[in-house]
């Protein structure tokens, strides 16, 4: 006897997909497209609230006087001019999610968005940082940082390589959904930053960060501003860095214990070495490493992170790996407070307001004790 129905087979691309589509219906190609797919998917959710972001334009846009409800309208009227409302701005579909939510123009999306950010930003800032080109190297941690980045906008284009998909031991610190269990993590944290902002570029690197394609990560077509580096995998750990120091690009680091941070400033010293020196002498063939168990790069890891400054609970846990737990911990707070920390100093290197390199902690069991 059947239990539950024959459910169909998820097409691969619904896996896989992490771009929206965007539609200008003044465009009549482009309104055809989309009445062709709103016609051949009847359960697509049509979010249209382009009446309220108009109107909080044109608030931002008069912080000095407040506006009578006639004003407000007829200020919206200016705006639209005599075109229908379904023709300003754009169209987004988001595939995986089958929404299409009406937005407005790119330059006024921008504008509503970081006016939250003045004066911590200025408007000089913002246009510079959106410029800019962000690397995140581990989707675990760095799904936090890449999610923050996104959220205060200070760059315009992120790089994403994580070669991992969602388990449910992953989601104590990975914000997702238990229907994303089983969805690669690089496409996870691209759809969630295009749905924040679809007009972020995001390049994902869906293997990880390989010796095949770390060159095209770090250079195609330009260069990265910064590499943030939140791997496992310590021959790329180390060969992120050989290549961020070759093509003198800064690295940040979070490693999620006691709040503690790792600048290098490769563009600054360009022949700094690697992690402050600390990785051990001797270490140079990289392939062997990916083969080590995590109970055998404990002693390595322990070389570059300090084993004498690590917190007792994490000095606990390590020594209890292959025996009662199968890897390190991590806590959703310190992933957390990991996105914070990279975020303003990431924002702070590429507004030259910074220029040291060293590590350091923003420790709550110091700052915050009895």
């Amino acid at each position: 006897m059947r239990i539950l129905p024959e459910f169909p087979q998820k097409s691969p691309i619904d896996q896989q997909n992490y771009e929206p589509v965007f539609f200008n219906l003044n465009n009549s190609d482009e309104r055809e497209k989309l009445d062709s797919i709103l016609r051949e998917n009847p359960h697509i959710q049509i979010h249209d609230e382009l009446k309220s972001q108009l109107l909080e334009l044109i608030k931002i846009r008069n912080p000095t006087q407040k506006l009578s409800v006639e004003q407000y309208e007829a200020a919206y009227a200016e705006l639209i001019g005599d075109a229908p409302e379904a023709v300003y701005g754009l169209w987004v579909y988001y595939p995986w999610s089958s929404r299409l939510v009406h937005i407005v123009n790119r330059d006024e999306y921008i504008e509503l968005r970081t006016s939250r950010n003045m004066y911590k930003i200025t408007p000089e800032e913002r246009n510079t940082l959106s410029n800019r080109k962000i690397g995140v190297v581990g989707l675990s941690v760095g799904q936090s940082i890449a999610l923050t980045i996104a959220m205060e906008r200070i760059c315009g284009e992120l790089r994403l390589a994580d070669f991992d998909s969602l388990e449910l031991t992953n989601m104590n610190r990975i914000r997702a959904g238990v229907h994303n269990l089983g969805v690669p993590k690089v496409i996870i944290a691209a759809r969630e930053i295009t749905e924040i902002d679809p007009f972020i570029k995001v390049k994902i690197f869906k293997d990880g960060l390989t010796e095949e394609n770390i060159d095209a990560f770090f250079c195609d077509p330009e260069p990265l501003d910064i590499l943030v580096e939140e791997c496992d995998g310590l021959d790329m750990k180390i060969m992120s860095r050989v290549k961020a120091r070759q093509y003198r690009i800064p690295v940040v680091m979070d490693t999620n214990d006691r709040g503690m941070l790792d600048i290098e400033r490769f563009d600054l010293e360009h022949e700094r070495e690697l992690l402050h020196g600390l990785i051990p002498a001797g270490i140079t063939d990289l392939k062997s490493l990916r083969d080590l168990s995590n109970q055998e790069k404990v002693p390595l890891l322990g070389a570059m992170v300090g084993i004498e400054s690590i917190s007792g609970r994490m000095k606990m846990s390590l020594g209890e790996m292959g025996k009662t737990i199968t890897t390190w911990p991590q806590l959703a707070s310190s992933v957390v407070l990991g996105g914070a920390m990279v975020t303003d100093t990431c924002r702070r290197i590429l507004l030259q307001e910074i220029t040291l390199s060293g590590r350091f902690y923003i420790d709550f069991d110091e700052l915050i004790k009895d």
